[in-house]
């Protein structure tokens, strides 16, 4: 094998022009597929957590909606038990039920949930719709009242919290983390009060500890934070008083199966992480398949260089083939040499290829990226997941290698008396 590796070199070297345009051209397919994975990847991972890092995996709820036995059904079944004719009723214009949208028995669910294995974290959630009074006018705004350190640790607050800290708001009483829409419309920051009116025309003073700005115009022109407890306090509610619970997962791709089991158990509404965001796993999808379509093309192109640079070799070196196998070499050991020249050019333009296309990324990674909707964001997102280099390097070397074979295969089967009959 040393020897037949030795002659693969010599040859290359012989060409060794036509080698290195070989070797660069899987140098610079590597290097573009190892940068455009790592980019557009960085890059789905910023978009999907626009949503995805600020989302639960599972989330209960109660929704208001229509009782589905209508006391009109229930009345004629008894009727129609105890003899009357049959009949037909119309029911127009039915209204929902008349309860408030809090869950029933929301600390018992918190603390079943909290002794799953399954679960990593749970912290409840008290939303209100209310209005901002600001001189004549009133802006409409929900205020969702969260466990502040639970949202910082699982759900990122603290990234996109621009003005203000997360301790003010847990320590504060009758404070508020407004948008940045929001507060843009209203004029006012942080240390500042602001009039807040309920649904049900409570009014209240709260004072501005943070501006929060998610990414999402629309969402920050509504969106605003405050202590749970100011918020039961807002709307005159009891401790264990709660519209939503917010479940963090171990497995997210368990999701969908224990948002069903949790409905079941806790006769709650349950909305699983997949459900709520579909459209933002497809966009990922679409992107990814899009990045390593492209790869795969440029890896494809380059075999087929090396395809082109072997098989002009073998036209030009009939003498040497043929010495080679007058001299006791098998056409199996001819093609192993050109397999071996074939893999030299895959393995030295692949090495180079992840050396450029981790120079590639840091330069990505270095370039500015600075927008108001994302304030956290500085430079270009780029993902250097080591699978990147795995997929790139093997794909290559399978390339060169099918790349290599067929001309291999055309010159272990060169006959030797033939080509020294003609000279």
């Amino acid at each position: 094998m040393r020897l037949l590796l030795s002659i693969a070199i010599t040859l290359l070297r012989a060409k060794l022009k036509q080698s290195v345009i070989a070797a660069v051209g899987v140098t610079f397919s590597i290097t573009m597929f190892v940068t455009l994975l790592g980019f557009m990847n960085g890059l789905n991972g910023l978009l999907d957590g626009l949503i995805l890092n600020r989302t639960p995996h599972v989330r209960l709820y109660n929704e208001l909606k229509v009782s589905p036995q209508q006391p009109i059904e229930q009345a004629w079944a008894q009727g129609t038990a105890a003899g009357a004719d049959s009949a037909h009723h119309f029911i127009r214009s039915v209204k929902p039920k008349d309860e408030l949208p809090r869950l029933r028995n929301a600390t018992a669910i918190m603390q079943a949930l909290e002794n799953d294995a399954r679960v990593l974290a749970v912290s409840p959630r008290l939303v209100a719709q209310v209005f901002f009074n600001v001189g004549t006018v009133d802006l409409n705004a929900q205020v969702s009242g969260v466990d502040v350190m639970q949202e910082v640790r699982y759900y990122q607050f603290r990234d996109y919290l621009v003005q203000g800290d997360p301790q003010d708001l847990v320590a504060g009483q009758n404070t508020v983390v407004l948008g940045k829409g929001l507060a843009d419309l209203m004029g006012t920051g942080i240390g500042e009060n602001v009039q807040v009116t309920t649904a049900t025309g409570d009014r209240a003073l709260l004072r501005v500890v943070g501006i929060y700005q998610s990414g999402l115009a629309d969402l920050d022109k509504v969106q605003c934070f405050a202590n749970i407890k100011t918020v039961q306090k807002l709307l005159a509610r009891p401790g264990s008083y709660f519209t939503d619970i917010n479940v963090k997962l171990k497995d997210i791709l368990s999701a969908p199966a224990l948002a069903k089991e949790f409905q079941a158990r806790f006769d709650v509404d349950a909305l699983d992480i997949q459900t709520a965001n579909a459209q933002f796993e497809t966009g990922s999808d679409v992107r990814n398949i899009i990045s390593y379509a492209v790869g795969v093309v440029l890896l494809i192109v380059a075999g087929f260089g090396i395809y082109n640079i072997l098989n002009m070799m073998i036209y030009e070196k009939l003498d040497a083939i043929a010495i080679l196998k007058a001299t006791g070499f098998s056409g199996s050991d001819v093609r192993r040499i050109f397999l071996l020249l074939s893999m030299v050019i895959g393995f030295t333009g692949g090495l180079a290829g992840l050396i450029f296309g981790f120079v590639m990324q840091n330069v990505v990674d270095n370039i500015p990226f600075i927008t108001a909707a994302l304030p956290t964001i500085t430079t270009f997102p780029v993902d250097y997941d080591p699978k990147y280099y795995i997929i790139a390097v093997t794909f290559a070397l399978l390339t060169t290698w099918i790349a290599g074979w067929f001309p291999a295969r055309k010159a272990s089967q060169v006959d030797p008396v033939e080509i020294i009959r003609g000279k």
